[in-house]
C-alpha cells in the first residue's frame, strides 16, 4: 500500500520519513496553501461572516502536485503542526484534496522522534472542527478589524498605516508605559551604609541604615542626613542581634513558549522572532553526525507544565549518572500550569537528554546550539535538587540607630551547578557575612551617604512586553513573536538598545484608538475576545455567534467615529523636514508610498516636487566632512556611507556616533548585541566602552 504524510516543512518532512521507511511518502505542504485573499476583504458579513478562501497566490502547482499524489495513494494522513493553525491547516488540504473529514487520518507528533513519530501514527483522529473554527474566528476577527480598521487610520494620520486585533493592545501597552515614565516626578532620599570590620576579623561587611529604636526611618533629604552622619560619627558600632537560618532555592519549571522568549531575550540576546525560527528548526529535525535528521525538541508551542514520565525517568537516571543521589529531590518535580494554559502538548524540553549540548555542537549553528543548551539545561535542571543556603541575618546598633546587614553561604548548589534563571530586575547580590555574634563590637572603615531619587516604571523590553501580554491574557504563544515584528516593521515602536520606544506614530494612532474605539485596544476587553476563543476551541460556543457579537458593537462604533472626524487630518511632527521646495519656496514634508520613504512638497498637488529620503545620522563623515546617511543593501540591510558617495567610499555596518576616542580622538562606533558598547575602529587603538 502507498500511503502519503503531508507535513508543513521539508526539514520535518526528512526527518519523519527517516523514521517511517519506504511505504510512506512524506511531503511538505510549505506552510498554509488556502487564506482569505489579500486584495480584498473576503468574508461575506451578510451570510454569516462565511469566509471565502483562495488557493494562495504562488501555490497551485504545489496544490496539483499534492492532488495528484493523493489521488494516487492508497492512505493521505495530515501531519500538520499540533495547534489552532496546524489544524486548520490540515483542514484546508483536506476540503483541496477531496478528503473525508470525518476519517481519522489526522495525526499529530509532540515530538520528531521514532516513539514521537510512532505515537503520531498509531493513534489517528479526525479533524478537530472545534480547533478548526477558533482559528477561523481568530483570523476572520482580525481581518475585519484589520481591512476594517486600516483605512479609516490611514487617511487620518498617514496612507498605509494599518490596525490589529493584538498588534494596537501591544502598541498601547507600550504607549502607556512611556506616558508614565512622562508624568514621573522623582522623589529625593537617602541611604547611609556602613562598612565595618567585626573585632577579631580582617574581612569588611556592609550594614545598611534602617531606623532607630522606634522603627523604620525614611532619609528624604541631606540635612536629615547630615544629622544622623554627626550623631553617629564617633559612635560605638555593637552587633545587636544575629539570626542564622537556612533557605532552599528551587528551579524554574521547565520552558514554555512565552518563558523561552523571555529568558533566550535576557541570557542570548535574541529577538522573539529569532528564537521561534530557530525553535522551529530544533523541532522540525537538524542532521546529527552518526543519527541522521533528528528532531532535538519538543513542540515549541505550548503553554502547558506537563512532562511525561518517560522524560522524567530518562532525566533522573541522567542526573543520576552524571552528578550522583544527592543532586535528585526525594520526588520528581511536576509544575502547575496557569489556570487558562491548553494542556494539549509538554512543555519544552529535549527529546532525549542523553544527547547533550557539548555532544552535538559540531552538528549545530551557533543559534541552534545556544537555543538548545537553553532548553537543555533548563529543563534538566528542573529535576534536580534544591540550592540550600545558609543565611545570617545580623542588626547593629550605633547611638540608637539600627543598621541591617544579611548574606549567605551556598551550603549545597544542587541545581545552580547547572543553571539558573535571569530575571527582568536584576536583584542586589547579597555577599557572605563574617561570623558575627551579639554584642561583638565592630571597627568603622567608612561611613557612605548616597543621594537617590525613586525611578520611573523601565520602559518594556521584548520579554518583559510577552511577560505582560501573557499575564494580561493577550494572545497566544504562538502570536507573540509576529507582533512584536508587525509593530517594530511598522514603525509604530522603535528599538533602543534593547528597550522598546512608541513612535510619534504609535503614539497617535494609540490615541486615536482610545477616544474613538476604546474597546479595540482595552486590555481587559482583548484577553476576554481571547478566553472567548477558547470556548470556541472546546465547542462551548458558536463561531459565528462570537464573531456576529463583536462585530455589531464595532460597526456602530466606526460608523460613529468616521461622522465624529469628518474633515480631520491628524499631522505629525516626525513628517515635517527644514527642507523648502526649491521649486514654489513651500516646505517639504516626508510622505509614504508603494516603494518606502520619499519627500514630498507641501503644496501638492499644485506642486508636484519630490526627492529621495535620505536618512541622516547627524554625524560628519570621518574621511571627507560630508554627511553621514543611512544606507541599504539589495537585501535591506541598513549600513553608514557618506552622502559623498562614489567620490568618498567611507562605510561601515556599525552606527558612528557624535563622540571621539578619548584615546586617540578618532570617531567612536556603536556595536549592538546584548551588551552594546562604543568602540574605536582606529587600527591598534582598542578602546572600548559599555554603552
Amino acid at each position: 500500500m502507498s500511503k502519503l504524510v503531508i507535513v508543513e516543512s521539508p526539514a520535518k518532512a526528512k526527518t519523519i520519513k527517516k523514521y517511517l521507511g519506504s511505504d510512506y511518502e512524506v511531503i511538505a505542504s510549505m506552510g498554509h496553501v488556502r487564506d482569505l485573499p489579500k486584495s480584498r476583504l473576503g468574508v461575506d458579513i451578510k451570510k454569516q461572516f462565511a469566509p471565502k478562501y483562495e488557493v494562495i497566490k504562488g501555490k497551485e502547482k504545489l496544490v496539483d502536485d499534492l492532488l495528484k499524489r493523493a489521488k494516487k495513494s492508497d492512505e493521505v494522513f495530515l501531519a500538520t503542526d499540533p495547534d489552532r493553525e496546524g489544524e486548520a491547516i490540515s483542514w484546508h488540504l483536506a476540503y483541496l484534496l477531496d478528503l473525508d473529514l470525518d476519517k481519522q487520518n489526522r495525526v499529530e507528533f509532540n515530538e520528531i522522534t521514532k516513539a514521537g513519530v510512532s505515537k503520531g501514527m498509531s493513534n489517528p483522529r479526525s479533524i478537530n472542527i472545534d480547533l478548526v473554527n477558533a482559528q477561523q474566528a481568530r483570523r476572520i476577527l482580525d481581518r475585519l478589524v484589520g481591512y476594517k480598521l486600516s483605512p479609516f487610520i490611514s487617511t487620518k494620520i498617514r496612507k498605509g498605516l494599518s490596525a490589529g486585533r493584538v498588534q494596537s493592545v501591544a502598541v498601547r501597552i507600550i504607549v502607556d508605559r512611556e506616558e508614565e515614565i512622562r508624568n514621573f516626578k522623582p522623589e529625593e532620599y537617602w541611604t547611609i551604609d556602613a562598612k565595618l570590620i567585626p573585632k577579631g576579623s580582617r574581612k569588611t561587611f556592609s550594614a545598611a541604615l534602617y531606623g532607630d529604636q522606634s522603627g523604620k526611618i525614611k532619609v528624604t533629604n541631606e540635612e536629615q542626613a547630615n544629622k544622623i552622619l554627626d550623631d553617629i560619627k564617633d559612635a560605638d558600632f555593637i552587633v545587636t542581634s544575629v539570626k542564622n537560618g537556612t533557605r532552599k532555592k528551587s528551579p524554574a519549571p521547565p520552558f514554555i513558549t512565552s518563558t523561552l522568549q523571555q529568558e533566550a531575550s535576557r541570557k542570548l540576546g535574541f529577538q522573539s522572532r529569532r528564537t521561534m525560527k530557530v525553535a522551529q528548526e530544533l523541532y522540525e529535525g537538524v542532521e546529527i553526525n552518526g543519527l541522521g535528521a533528528t528532531g532535538l525538541i519538543t513542540y515549541m508551542r505550548t503553554d502547558s507544565l506537563r512532562i511525561s514520565q518517560t522524560a522524567i525517568d530518562e532525566v533522573t537516571e541522567f542526573i543520576r549518572g552524571n552528578f550522583g543521589e544527592k543532586y535528585l529531590p526525594s520526588k520528581p518535580r511536576f509544575f502547575k500550569s496557569r489556570n487558562n494554559a491548553q494542556d494539549g502538548h509538554e512543555a519544552i524540553r529535549p527529546t532525549n537528554v542523553n544527547l547533550t549540548p557539548d555532544s552535538i555542537k559540531s552538528s549545530l549553528t551557533s543559534d541552534q546550539y545556544k537555543l538548545y543548551k537553553l532548553i537543555w539545561e533548563r529543563f534538566t535542571a528542573c529535576q534536580m535538587a534544591d540550592c540550600i543556603q545558609k543565611t545570617t541575618r545580623a542588626d547593629i546598633t550605633a547611638n540608637g540607630y539600627v543598621f541591617k546587614a544579611s548574606g549567605y553561604r551556598v551550603d549545597f548548589d544542587g541545581f545552580t551547578v547547572l543553571y539558573v534563571e535571569s530575571k527582568d530586575e536584576q536583584e542586589d547580590a547579597e555577599k557572605e557575612l563574617p561570623p558575627l555574634e551579639k554584642d561583638m563590637s565592630c571597627k568603622v572603615k567608612e561611613i557612605i551617604p548616597n543621594q537617590h531619587f525613586t525611578q520611573p516604571p523601565a520602559r518594556y523590553t521584548e520579554a518583559s512586553l510577552i511577560k505582560a501580554l501573557e499575564e494580561y491574557g493577550i494572545g497566544r504563544p504562538s502570536t507573540y513573536a509576529a507582533t512584536i515584528t508587525t509593530i517594530t516593521s511598522r514603525e509604530y515602536v522603535k528599538r533602543e538598545s534593547k528597550t522598546l520606544i512608541p513612535t510619534e506614530l504609535g503614539e497617535a494612532c494609540t490615541k486615536l484608538m482610545k477616544e474613538h474605539f476604546p474597546h479595540i485596544v482595552n486590555v481587559k476587553f482583548t484577553a476576554q475576545m481571547e478566553q472567548d476563543l477558547d470556548t470556541v476551541e472546546n465547542g462551548e460556543i458558536e463561531w459565528v455567534n462570537l464573531l456576529d457579537t463583536f462585530y455589531t458593537d464595532f460597526d456602530e462604533t466606526l460608523k460613529k467615529a468616521k461622522t465624529d472626524m469628518e474633515g480631520v487630518k491628524i499631522h505629525l511632527k516626525e513628517d515635517e523636514t527644514d527642507l523648502i521646495c526649491e521649486n514654489c519656496g513651500k516646505p517639504m514634508v516626508v510622505k509614504y508610498g508603494r516603494y518606502g520613504k520619499f519627500i514630498a512638497c507641501s503644496g501638492y498637488p499644485e506642486c508636484k516636487t519630490i526627492k529621495k529620503f535620505v536618512q541622516e545620522t547627524g554625524v560628519d563623515c570621518p574621511k571627507c566632512g560630508g554627511k553621514v546617511i543611512v544606507r541599504k543593501t539589495k537585501k535591506g540591510k541598513p549600513f553608514y556611507g557618506c552622502n559623498n558617495y562614489p567620490n568618498c567610499d567611507f562605510v561601515s555596518w556599525n552606527e558612528p556616533v557624535n563622540e571621539k576616542c578619548p584615546q586617540c580622538g578618532e570617531l567612536l562606533y556603536r556595536k549592538k548585541g546584548k551588551k552594546p558598547s562604543l568602540y574605536c575602529a582606529k587600527e591598534g587603538c582598542g578602546f572600548t566602552k559599555p554603552e
